[in-house]
Formats: structure tokens, C-alpha cells, sequence
């Protein structure tokens, strides 16, 4: 394993995909013990993608937490999908995690909501009243944060959750991943945790494997800077923010410590 420093962010280099599954899902359940240690129950937020299948998995194997102490929340949603969609952010989540334990609570965000104003505005209630303590995500293939594409993040944001148009990078990696069959699949219009939301979390554990994040992941640390051109970099700022790559992920990389 490599390890190195990237402004605020900590950055681990695993030699393969399970062995960043295993040393970052390792890394979430010390942080969620040690919020159980201190408090009643620890709020954990969960990105929906193929990509976090192996942190998940160490994650939710593990004897050590306490479930029933946990509430969970999702960061991101399409807008018009039926509520039984498989695609559904929601769906992927229930399956991977929600149904695996006997969570406190789970907190889903609406696809169906028939005013998204609404729904946003009621899930960023909830957030307010249930303060972040661990957030799992991933980097997009175009550097988004959840659903904060590079044209339409704001690291300024004074909402936590928001409507957003999502770009044809981001709707293409959904076809990339096997969730849909063609971009016209796709829905154009998603709800998200904006990234002032994502960074209210106290410790940010970061998950990105495979080539296919390499430009970003290049993006994020190298080449461009702290810029919404690459939203990911701005947990360059976070304290008590990690990133866990695969040597795929990290194989466009020049500074390797």
C-alpha cells in the first residue's frame, strides 16, 4: 500500500481492487465504532454505484457495529423513475446495505415526489436534524461529487439538497456501469446532496477503482486544481477526508509516494 498527501486529503494506493475494498471498508467501520463510542447513533451516507460494491461489502459483513444504532441515508437520486426501478439509487442502496442490517432508520429521497422543490427541501431537513458523521462516495468518470456534475456544482452552494441537470459524461457512465442500456435510458434530471452537504460530514471515505476514473482521479489531485471543472477536488479542503484508489485508478498519476 502507498500512501501520500494531497493538501488536507489523505491518499491510499492499493495494489488491487479487493485490497482497497478491504483497507477502506476497514477504514468506515473503526470511524462508525468510534461515533458509537462517543453518541446514541451515527447518521452514515451511502453513494449508489457498482464502484462501492467492495467497500460495501466489507462494511456490511462486519460483526463489530451496532446496526440497530445506525441511521442511513443515500446521497442522490434520479428524478422520474418509478420507485420500483432498478436503477433507482434508492433500490441499489436497499439491496447492497438497507436489507442487509436492522438499520435505526433509513432515509430515502422521493423519485416519485411530484414537487422535487418539495422533496429536496424535506430531505435537506432531515440532514439538518441528523448531522453527517460518515459519508462513503465515490468520483464520477467527469469528477462529480454524487450528482454535482462539473457544470452545475457550486462549492458555495447555500442549499444541502438540490435538482441538477446531469451532463452526457455522467449519464453515459450510468451505461458504462450496466445500469442502463443506452444514454436515452437515462433520465436527464436527478436530486443531490450538494457538495457543501457532502463536506458537513465529519469523515469522508472516498472509493474509486478502475481505469475508468483515471483522468479524474488525475484531475482531481494534479491537473486542474481546487475547480468545479473537477468537483471532486474540493476534498483537497477536507479534513478527515480519504481516498481509496485501485493501481488502475492511480495509473495516471505522476507524484506516488
Amino acid at each position: 500500500m502507498k500512501k501520500w498527501q494531497v493538501d488536507e486529503l489523505l491518499v491510499y494506493q492499493m495494489d488491487s481492487r479487493e485490497e482497497m475494498g478491504r483497507v477502506s471498508g476497514e477504514a468506515v467501520i473503526d470511524a462508525i465504532c468510534a461515533v458509537l463510542e462517543r453518541k446514541e447513533e451515527a447518521n452514515v451516507m451511502f453513494a449508489a454505484a457498482p464502484s462501492q460494491n467492495d467497500v460495501l461489502e466489507t462494511v456490511m459483513t462486519s460483526e463489530r457495529i451496532d446496526w440497530s444504532r445506525v441511521n442511513g441515508f443515500h446521497m442522490d437520486e434520479y428524478i422520474g423513475l418509478s420507485a420500483a426501478a432498478p436503477q433507482g439509487f434508492g433500490n441499489f442502496l436497499r439491496t447492497a446495505v438497507f436489507n442487509k442490517r436492522a438499520f435505526h432508520e433509513v432515509f430515502y429521497i422521493n423519485p416519485e415526489a411530484v414537487d422535487a422543490q418539495a422533496e429536496a427541501e424535506r430531505y435537506e431537513e432531515l440532514l439538518y436534524q441528523h448531522p453527517m458523521d460518515v459519508c462513503i462516495l465515490g468520483v464520477g468518470e467527469n469528477g462529480h461529487l454524487a450528482f454535482n456534475d462539473p457544470e452545475e456544482a457550486r462549492f458555495d452552494d447555500t442549499k444541502l439538497v438540490r435538482t441538477v441537470q446531469l451532463d452526457d459524461v455522467c449519464r453515459q457512465q450510468q451505461v458504462n456501469d450496466g445500469c442502463f442500456a443506452s444514454i436515452d435510458e437515462v433520465p436527464k434530471v436527478a436530486m443531490t446532496v450538494t457538495i457543501p452537504g457532502l463536506l458537513r460530514a465529519e469523515r469522508m471515505f472516498c472509493v474509486v477503482p478502475t481505469a475508468r476514473k483515471a483522468q479524474a482521479i488525475a484531475h482531481m489531485l494534479e491537473d486542474r486544481g481546487i475547480s468545479t471543472s473537477c468537483p471532486a477536488s474540493v476534498l483537497r479542503t477536507k479534513k478527515g477526508a480519504s481516498l481509496y484508489l485501485d493501481s488502475e485508478a492511480a495509473s495516471l498519476l505522476a507524484q506516488k509516494v
